[in-house]
């Protein structure tokens, strides 16, 4: 039996968690992989802490394609393999086409559609809008012939729902920026800054705002520090993925950064 009580304090995702910990408790016991539904990016980071804290159990992500947010995770006793070609996680891609081109959709209003279905949240993944075509969505197989009868409608636009093969899927490869900077410090206002080509003052206002997340976690103090790995996001302006940082001979910090657009 998992400590829960003791892997549980200080998470901030407390339901989820005990669920993950319920079901690794059942990976363990089974000897068999269990699947958990779509964690959101959040979930997934604090599971990934509280798993690395356990050596009876390990897991493995995945969201149907690299950079996918939300992801499932399959879990096993740490002396079974867990590989995506050994141990697939099960997913299913669903079109949901139509003609957009007078009542534009946006990736709020398709989820509206989804969970106007009768879905629940963690049972869809991630929704990629295609503009006037249409958009695709990653839900859990079992429940994809479901959808193509009773998901008809998005806005005003009639849909046709279908289960597609994922040689279809539309995912573009995100753009990226790499840049260097060297810092005073590693504090998180600086750096974003540089990383976002914005001004230090207004970057702050952005933090002390909470638009900006670090590694998904919302993060208000623009002193907060910044290390090698991070992953900083600010609503609508994209992503900064922090990378080698090196002291130089001024005692200054060079950072390297990836900017994703």
């Amino acid at each position: 039996m998992l400590p829960k009580d003791d892997l549980l304090k200080s998470v901030e995702n407390r339901d989820c968690l005990a669920r993950l910990l319920d079901q690794a408790d059942q990976a363990i016991k089974t000897w068999e992989v269990v699947v958990t539904d779509f964690l959101s990016p959040p979930e997934r980071m604090e599971a990934e802490g509280v798993f690395q804290r356990l050596t009876d159990v390990h897991m493995l992500g995945w969201g149907g394609y690299p950079q996918a947010e939300r992801q499932r995770l399959a879990m096993a006793r740490s002396d079974l393999p867990l590989a995506l070609e050994a141990s697939p996680i099960p997913l299913a891609l669903v079109s949901m086409a139509g003609n957009f081109m007078f009542d534009p959709a946006t990736h709020r209003d398709f989820l509206g559609s989804l969970l106007g279905t009768g879905l629940v949240r963690d049972k869809v993944g991630d929704i990629i809008v295609l503009g006037e075509r249409g958009a695709q969505a990653i839900v859990v197989p079992e429940l994809a012939d479901f959808l193509t009868l009773h998901l008809t409608q998005v806005r005003s636009v009639p849909v046709k729902t279908q289960v597609i093969p994922w040689e279809e899927l539309k995912v573009r490869p995100p753009k990226t920026k790499e840049l260097t900077t060297v810092e005073a410090s590693l504090r998180l206002d600086a750096v974003a800054s540089a990383g976002f080509g914005m001004s230090r003052s207004k970057m702050a206002d952005l933090i002390s705002a909470g638009d900006v997340r670090v590694n998904w976690k919302t993060i208000t103090q623009p002193s907060h520090n910044l290390a090698a790995g991070d992953l900083v996001a600010i609503r609508g302006k994209g992503r900064l993925s922090i990378g080698e940082v090196a002291v130089t001979k001024k005692e200054r910090y060079r950072i390297n950064l990836t900017r994703y657009i």
